[in-house]
C-alpha cells in the first residue's frame, strides 16, 4: 500500500508541474498586452512610451519566457503569489478578502449535493423499474444536461424576480447563499445520484444477497445494510473529485448571482487581463483537484480491502 501511495504522490507532483507549465504558456501566449490596461487602472489614462517601458520592466515582461516562469515558480514556493496588475495589491490579500464567501458557497453547495444525491440515488435504486425510478432518472438527467449558468438565470428570472423568493444581488451571507448554492450543486446532484443508483443496483445483484432474500430480509435491510456499504467506495471517489470540481463552476455561478467571492473576482481578472490573479485561481483549483484525488485514492484503498491485495497494489 505504501508503494502505491508513493507512486500516486509522484504522479500528482508531475501532473501539477505539467499543469503549471501549460497554464503559464496559455496565459503568456494571449494576444493582448496588459501594460496599458494596468496603467489605466492605476489612473494613467494616456501613458507615454516611457511609462509603458517602465511598467514592462517592473513586471519583467521583457525577460525570456523560461526565466519568467522559473521566477514565478520560485516565488510560489516561497508563498509569494504576486501582485494584482489591476489593483497593485498582493494577490493573497485580494483572495483572502473574498475567500470566506466562496467557502460558504461551496460548503453549502456540497452539503446540498451530497444529501440530495443520496436521497435520489437510493430512492431510484429501491424503486428500480417503477415510476419513482423513472421520475428520478428524468430529473437527474435534466440536471446533468442543463448548464449551471442557464439554471442560474432561470432561478433569477422566475424565483427571485417574479416570485420574490430571495434577493437579486447576493451579499455573501447565509441569507442569500441558498439559490447560488443550489445552482452550483445541480450538476453534481444529477451526476452523483445516477452514479449512486448504478452502484446500489450493482450491489443488489450480487450473489450473496440471494441468501439474504431467501432468509426474508426486507428491501430496506438489503439496501441499507448490505448494498449501500458496498456501493459507497466508488461513489465516494466521484463525490470527492466532484467536490474539487465545484471550484471550476463557482466563477460562473458567482458571476450570475453577483456573489462577492473568489470566482467572480477571477472572472473580472480574466476580463482585465490580470494574469497573476488568473494564475493563482487556476493553480489553486488544479492543486485542489490533484490533492483531493490523491487523498481519495488513499481513502478508497483503506476502505476497500480488494485494493490492498498484491495484484491491486502492483497496478
Amino acid at each position: 500500500m505504501a508503494g502505491r501511495v508513493l507512486r500516486r504522490f509522484g504522479a500528482a507532483l508531475a501532473t501539477l508541474l505539467a499543469a503549471s507549465i501549460l497554464v503559464w504558456v496559455m496565459l503568456m501566449a494571449a494576444p493582448t498586452d496588459p501594460v496599458e490596461g494596468i496603467l489605466r487602472a492605476r489612473g494613467i489614462l494616456e501613458p507615454d512610451p516611457y511609462q509603458v517601458a517602465a511598467m514592462r520592466t517592473e513586471l519583467g515582461l521583457d525577460d525570456p519566457p523560461v526565466l519568467r516562469y522559473l521566477r514565478w515558480l520560485a516565488a510560489w514556493f516561497h508563498g509569494d503569489f504576486g501582485v494584482s496588475w489591476k489593483s497593485g495589491r498582493p494577490v493573497a490579500e485580494e483572495i483572502a478578502q473574498r475567500l470566506p464567501a466562496t467557502a460558504l458557497l461551496t460548503g453549502v453547495s456540497m452539503l446540498m449535493a451530497v444529501v440530495a444525491s443520496v436521497l435520489l440515488g437510493v430512492t431510484a435504486a429501491s424503486c428500480h423499474r417503477r415510476a419513482w425510478d423513472t421520475v428520478v432518472r428524468v430529473i437527474t438527467l435534466a440536471l446533468v444536461i442543463v448548464p449551471s449558468f442557464l439554471f442560474g438565470l432561470l432561478v433569477l428570472n422566475t424565483v427571485v424576480l417574479r416570485l420574490k423568493w430571495g434577493r437579486v444581488v447576493a451579499d455573501g451571507t447565509w441569507l442569500t447563499v441558498w439559490w447560488p448554492a443550489l445552482t452550483l450543486a445541480c450538476g453534481a446532484i444529477g451526476y452523483w445520484s445516477r452514479v449512486l443508483r448504478a452502484s446500489v443496483l450493482e450491489a443488489l445483484s450480487a450473489p450473496y444477497l440471494l441468501v439474504s432474500r431467501a432468509r426474508g430480509a426486507s428491501l430496506t435491510r438489503q439496501v441499507f445494510v448490505h448494498a449501500l456499504p458496498n456501493a459507497l467506495p466508488p461513489w465516494l471517489t466521484i463525490v470527492a473529485l466532484g467536490a474539487a470540481g465545484l471550484l471550476g463552476g463557482a466563477p460562473i455561478v458567482e458571476a450570475v448571482f453577483t456573489w462577492p467571492g473568489v470566482g467572480a473576482y477571477t472572472v473580472q481578472a480574466i476580463s482585465a487581463g490580470d494574469a497573476p490573479v488568473v494564475l493563482f485561481y487556476t493553480m489553486v483549483a488544479i492543486t485542489t483537484f490533484i490533492v483531493v484525488s490523491l487523498l481519495t485514492d488513499v481513502l478508497v484503498t483503506v476502505l476497500d480491502p480488494r485494493l490492498r491485495t498484491p495484484t491491486a497494489v502492483a497496478s
